[in-house]
C-alpha cells in the first residue's frame, strides 16, 4: 500500500460479492495527482472504498463527500490489506478518517506505486 495517496501512480482495483473477491486489475492513474484522484475513483470506477497510507485532510473530505469510505495509515501488500478488511481485521490508524460500514458487493481501490518503481517502496 503506497504511502502518499496524493502521488498515487496506479490503484489495484478489487471487485468484492459476497466477502469474496471476485477480479482484481491495476489501473494507471495517468498521472493524475491529489484532488483530481478522488474524481478518478469515483465515476468511472464506482470505488466504495480506499485503502491508503497517508492521505491530507483535503482528499479525506473529497473522499467523504463522494461517498467513499477510507481507510487511511494502511502499510504492507495491498492483496493482505483486502483480506484483512473482508475478514473484519484491518488494522488501520485511528487517527485518520475511517468508517466500518460494509456492503455485500464492493468496490475497493487499494493506492499502489507504478512497476519499476525502487524495490525499497514497493507495497
Amino acid at each position: 500500500v503506497f504511502q502518499h495517496f496524493g502521488h498515487t501512480a496506479e490503484f489495484k482495483f478489487y471487485e468484492v460479492e459476497n466477502g469474496q473477491v471476485t477480479a482484481s486489475e491495476v489501473v494507471s492513474t495517468n498521472g493524475q495527482g491529489h484532488g483530481a484522484l478522488v474524481g478518478f475513483l469515483a465515476p468511472g470506477d464506482n470505488a466504495n472504498v480506499v485503502f491508503c497510507g497517508g492521505i491530507g485532510p483535503g482528499a479525506q473530505n473529497a473522499l467523504a463527500q463522494a461517498g467513499i469510505q477510507l481507510f487511511g495509515g494502511i502499510s504492507g501488500p495491498a492483496d493482505a490489506a483486502v483480506a484483512d478488511y473482508l475478514a473484519g481485521k484491518l488494522r488501520f490508524d485511528p487517527n485518520a478518517i475511517a468508517t466500518t460500514t460494509t456492503t455485500a458487493k464492493a468496490t475497493i481501490a487499494v493506492s499502489i506505486i507504478a512497476a519499476g518503481t525502487p524495490a525499497a517502496s514497493n507495497p
